[in-house]
């Protein structure tokens, strides 16, 4: 099961603000522990002193293990400041440094070796390196967990050869590992991000302070995020990266409680390059407002009831969408492997989209009007440099999204190897963007709902306005469905009545059916930044689509609790106010 969510304030692969300078000691260090290792690991074993104890007679010589085919170093140096605010007060305000490293040995060849299968993800080492530039502290470091790795590689590929012997053939029997030219670029290291404390502590208390006219409102918090990163990364086959990052955020989350135990919640973020290309207070003050006076409405709103029948997705929520629906069964790795459901692997050439709709993957794109992505990179976590990758032209399946595990029919990286440090990378999407050429006005957009739904006899159709996450199931244990969570969706009706906000509503269906029925789409593309989690772990990604109409959509009532509201009122707030509010 895949979750993404439009929020996380874990820690990326990310790194600290250095000059480039100063970065030399530790990719030095990196370098010369690399090559100690790949020309003494599996070498000849040095000679018995004559005084040791001689072997009992018949007794076989030891032999010598396997020399590893491959190594890398991935380091990330991570300068993180994090501030937030809850209902005006200031609850955490801290910094911290950490640089961790992750080790890859393998052993056998790239046909077959230790990351083979479902052991693909237990082939990395992970530890903490000195935050100094002692080269000798670094190398003792990468030289006690490439020890370890590799003698966890040496077992977990003889247990590999044995299975491989006895099991029925796969599948897909493309290699482990595809060969891939190396990619050189010593660049500068990430500057350290420059922001006021104390002026950033103060409008997160401003912008939480404002949930305390929201009687209703039950917990809140304001968070300002900000992280500088280096990433460094060193292989056998000759590679030397330094390439840096530099990501602010602010995220604001409130929620709630109904009546009846339905919990809900609504999520604002503001993504930039840098703290100073943030909104102004003012305008964020005005999505907190907003997103208040939404939470109260939704606490009011009638539940929904399963619906099958036409919707419009707003931009925002066709992105989120489509990089749940489509994005996830089009990365390489769900093409392989007995336990895969392969939604899309057969399909290539053929047509899984309406002809008016194209899909490109480009993490190299930084920017769509104006809007920073977060999914943007310039190398992958495999240290292949990004690309732009077309997935669907005209609605025609054209390649997946590649790590260097190649598939049968791709054997190539496309520079989509991506991952959480700790994690092997697999294929990941970075900027999903979906364009179209088959397009109306907004306005048009909703009059076509309305004919569609009088066309299908139904009262109304449903509009949604925003999607906070989902989840997609791939594997073959089970249906090859889907389940996206809306936060704001009304009911259109077709006699002309106003909308109508519902709550509880849950979007589910099987891919093919769902992308088959899109119809048209609106002359407006709108951006999702959020943050993906996959068995490679968390990373950043971003995705850009038009509003759409979808002559066929399946919702149902998402699960509900059954805890009862706050029995006080807020302090501050009387019984009778907090009525008074809630009429507003």
């Amino acid at each position: 099961m895949l979750t993404c969510l439009v929020l996380s304030l874990g820690t990326t692969r990310i790194a600290a603000g250095q000059s480039a300078q100063a970065a030399n000691p530790l990719i030095d260090a990196l370098t010369a522990e690399l090559a100690r290792a790949m020309s003494s690991l599996g070498k000849p074993l040095a000679p018995i002193p004559v005084a040791a104890a001689a072997p009992a007679a018949g007794a076989a010589a030891p032999e010598n293990p396997q020399p590893p085919y491959f190594i890398s170093y991935a380091v990330d140096d991570v300068h993180a400041a994090t501030i937030t605010a809850q209902y005006g007060g200031l609850l955490a305000s801290e910094s911290n440094h950490v640089r961790l490293a992750d080790v890859v040995v393998r052993v056998g060849d790239p046909k077959l070796d230790n990351t083979h299968g479902e052991r693909h993800g237990s082939a990395v080492q992970t530890i903490s390196l000195p935050l100094g530039d002692d080269r000798n502290a670094i190398e003792r470091s990468l030289w006690w967990a490439t020890n370890s790795d590799y003698a966890n590689a040496l077992q977990t590929y003889q247990q590999i050869k044995t299975e491989t012997e006895v099991r029925a053939k796969e599948e897909d029997t493309s290699a482990d590992f595809s060969v891939e030219r190396a990619s050189t670029n010593i660049g500068s290291a990430a500057p350290t991000a420059v922001f006021d404390r104390a002026a950033w502590e103060g409008r997160m208390k401003a912008l939480s302070a404002t949930f305390r006219s929201y009687p209703n409102i039950d917990s809140n918090f304001a968070a300002f995020l900000v992280q500088d990163e280096t990433s460094y990364f060193v292989s056998s086959e000759g590679a030397r990266l330094i390439h840096p990052h530099i990501a602010a955020r602010v995220a604001i989350v409130a929620t709630t409680r109904a009546d009846d135990g339905m919990d809900l919640f609504r999520v604002k973020t503001f993504e930039a390059e840098s703290p100073d290309r943030l909104p102004d207070l003012d305008t964020m003050q005005a999505s907190v407002r907003e997103l208040g006076t939404s939470l109260e409405a939704l606490r009011k709103a009638p539940v929904t009831e399963p619906f099958s029948g036409p919707a419009i997705l707003s931009g925002r929520a066709a992105a989120v969408f489509f990089h749940e629906v489509l994005g996830h069964r089009l990365e390489g790795q769900r093409q392989r492997g007995n336990e895969e459901g392969q939604t899309f692997t057969k399909e290539l050439g053929k047509p899984i989209l309406p002809s008016f709709l194209s899909v490109v993957d480009d993490p190299t794109q930084r920017t769509f009007e104006n809007t920073w992505l977060g999914g943007s990179y310039a190398y992958d976590d495999e240290g292949q440099r990004a690309q732009r990758v077309s997935l669907v032209e005209s609605g025609v399946l054209k390649t997946f999204l590649m790590s260097r595990m190649p598939i049968a029919s791709v054997s190539q990286s496309n520079g989509h190897g991506r991952s959480q440090t700790g994690r092997m990378p697999t294929g990941r999407q970075g900027n999903l963007i979906v364009t179209s050429t088959s397009t109306v006005p907004e306005a048009e957009l909703r009059k076509m709902l309305i004919a569609e739904a009088k066309k299908q006899g139904k009262p109304y159709g449903l509009y949604f306005e925003d999607i906070s996450s989902g989840f997609a199931v791939t594997t073959r244990d089970a249906p090859q469905a889907f389940s996206v969570m809306p936060l704001v969706v009304y009911r259109v009706y077709v006699d002309g009545r106003p909308d109508e906000l519902v709550r509880g509503v849950s979007i589910v269906g099987t891919p093919q059916t769902v992308l088959s029925h899109i119809v048209v789409t609106s002359d407006r593309r709108e951006v999702f930044n959020g943050e993906c989690g996959a068995e490679s772990g968390t990373i950043p990604v971003s995705a850009v689509a038009p509003a759409m109409l979808i002559s066929e959509i399946e919702t149902e009532r998402k699960a509900q609790g059954n805890a009862r509201p706050p029995i006080l009122p807020a302090p501050g707030q009387s019984i009778a106010s907090a009525k008074i509010v809630e009429a507003r």
